[in-house]
């Protein structure tokens, strides 16, 4: 079954490769979606895949790049279509 989250990081989560890790694995899982910085210094993630996926990348955003450190990850439903592929967005 195929559903769309919306994720918000908090914690030590720019500056650290936090985007670049959550495109290698969003890539690699073949998920639809996006992820920017916040200017509140979170990161906003926005995913479309199977809930198998889903699971396994949420599981990961949790502990992060090394040099990062998470201290929360809210999730909840998105409903608006996304395109193809996964892409790191300009900070919003």
């Amino acid at each position: 079954m195929r559903r769309s989250v919306h994720v918000i990081i908090s914690g030590r989560v720019q500056g650290v490769g936090f985007r670049a890790f959550v495109v290698d694995e969003a890539q690699a899982l073949g998920l639809d979606g996006w992820v920017r910085n916040r200017r509140d210094g979170t990161v906003e993630v926005v995913f479309a895949g199977d809930e198998q996926e889903i699971q396994h990348i949420l599981m990961e955003l949790h502990a992060g790049p090394p040099a990062s450190a998470v201290t929360d990850v809210r999730t909840g439903p998105y409903e608006a279509p996304l395109p193809k592929g996964f892409s790191a967005l300009p900070t919003a």
